[in-house]
């Protein structure tokens, strides 16, 4: 059960890289007008939590503990910061991230799709024998 779950988070990894690698102007503009139009998605951040909570207790015995160590408090601190942080310290930071250039989210995408084949490999579902 747990390396579905490790699974599954290297799957929402690789789906989001792909989409930022792909078509950053088409998303980008969307995910800038669903949080003007309600800053409430925000508390889907607590699923980041969820995730890093997650990663952090269920990948200890894979290869690359530190990588798992320090992805799973990023995503804690991002998923508490969006989720339960203070407006006011929370909108600069929206807004600069949503204003980066298309090479930056392409970035990110293939930061992310790094990820998550990392994570598939220490599971054993690629690259191994």
């Amino acid at each position: 059960m747990r390396d579905y779950a490790l699974a599954a988070l290297a799957g929402i990894w690789l789906a989001d890289g792909v989409v930022l690698l792909l078509s950053p102007r088409y998303i980008i503009p969307q995910v800038r007008e669903v949080l003007q139009q309600s800053q409430e998605i925000l508390r889907w951040e607590l699923l980041a939590i969820f995730g890093g909570a997650l990663l952090l207790v269920a990948a200890n015995d894979l290869p690359y503990p530190w990588l798992w160590m320090v992805t799973a408090g990023g995503m804690i601190a991002k998923g508490a910061f969006l989720s339960i942080g203070p407006s006011s310290c929370r909108t600069p930071v929206i807004e600069w991230c949503l204003g980066r250039e298309d090479i930056d989210y392409r970035f990110w995408g293939l930061s992310l799709c790094m990820l998550a084949v990392l994570l598939l490999h220490a599971l054993g579902w690629i690259g191994r024998n």
